[in-house]
């Protein structure tokens, strides 16, 4: 939901800071990396049971998140490799902080409790497939009930009300469940092709239908194979008292 209905308005902020922050020499690499070692932080200070400290440093990683895009457009570096770089840190910096959290889970609530970020993190990773996978076929698969700027809202809502970080994984799991079924149902719709109509039989010509008609029906009498007399190519030969074979005779000739 954020790509879609708040980005424009998100945009118009972050690209005047992103023109300040080029002017003093930090890139958007430095601020991915950087981003990258604030979720490793997180997942320690959460792990640990400090789950305020860990709030704080998940809000600053989220904000190096959001300014690292602007700013490698203000500076004119944005490509393949700097969104290949920002994609694989997002990723891990969300297997980390589930990680610590699971960690805290573990510690503070029975083993069990543990695999309730662990599923949250599955869930994620899905959606994430499912967007890279439809756009290397050449289809859109943004949107959804929770993305990842929804769940990192989500999970600063649980760590800010310790007594909430539960429930708070129990509704994450559930919208992103349902996020990666609605980017299935919208790449499935893009990529559906009407099959092309089968092209009309040639029809055959006259002499060959009145051929086939004619074997056709000398079959169906006779109940085996026509000789070729049945075509009318040929004379039949006729048989004599004796057993001889003999061609018919042709019209003015004599016995």
């Amino acid at each position: 939901m954020f790509d879609g209905r708040w980005r424009t308005g998100v945009d118009r902020v972050t690209t005047p800071m992103a023109a300040t922050m080029r002017r003093t020499g930090i890139t958007a690499d430095h601020l991915t990396a950087t981003g990258l070692g604030l979720g490793l932080a997180t997942a320690v200070a959460i792990g640990s049971g400090r789950l305020g400290l860990g709030l704080v440093l998940l809000v600053a990683a989220a904000l190096l998140d959001l300014f690292d895009g602007p700013v490698a457009k203000a500076s004119g570096t944005s490509g393949p490799r700097g969104a290949f770089f920002d994609s694989v840190s997002d990723r891990v910096t969300d297997a980390l902080v589930l990680g610590g959290i699971g960690w805290y889970l573990a510690s503070e609530h029975s083993g069990h409790m543990a695999l309730l970020p662990l599923a949250v993190l599955g869930s994620s990773a899905l959606i994430s497939y499912e967007r890279a996978k439809a756009e290397s076929l050449g289809y859109d698969a943004r949107g959804g009930l929770m993305e990842r700027a929804e769940r990192i809202l989500a999970l600063c809502f649980g760590l800010l009300v310790s007594a909430l970080l539960i429930p708070v994984l129990w509704v994450m799991l559930a919208l992103t469940l349902v996020t990666a079924v609605q980017r299935f149902v919208k790449v499935w719709r893009q990529a559906e092709v009407v099959a092309e109509p089968v092209p009309p039989v040639r029809p055959m010509l006259p002499a060959m239908e009145a051929r086939w008609r004619a074997w056709r029906e000398s079959t169906a009498h006779r109940g085996t194979r026509p000789r070729r007399h049945a075509w009318g190519s040929r004379p039949s030969r006729r048989r004599t008292a004796r057993g001889e074979r003999t061609w018919p005779r042709k019209a003015g000739t004599r016995p």
